[in-house]
């Protein structure tokens, strides 16, 4: 789970779904779902993680689709002025 600071620097639960061409039958495709926190709108943790698919990987990118979704948000974030004691 992502720190409250990592959330609060623009971090955002990031999901794509990777079709790729199977090695042994590139007709046949197959999905791939990689999650991870990433900077929108840029995606570099994507980016890499498809460089590193692209050249180390047999199985050819066919599309990725991506969702990305805050967590937390500054204006969701309030620090109380007050500590309450129960007991």
């Amino acid at each position: 789970m992502a720190t409250l600071k990592t959330q609060l620097d623009g971090f955002r639960l990031t999901t794509a779904e990777i079709t790729y061409h199977l090695p042994d039958r590139p007709t046949l495709l197959q999905t791939y779902l990689w999650q991870e926190y990433d900077l929108a709108p840029r995606f570099p943790r994507l980016r890499e993680f498809l460089a590193f698919w692209e050249e180390n990987l047999d199985g050819p990118l066919h599309s990725v689709r991506l969702a990305s979704a805050k967590l937390l948000t500054p204006s969701q974030f309030r620090h109380l002025g007050a500590d309450k004691i129960l007991h």
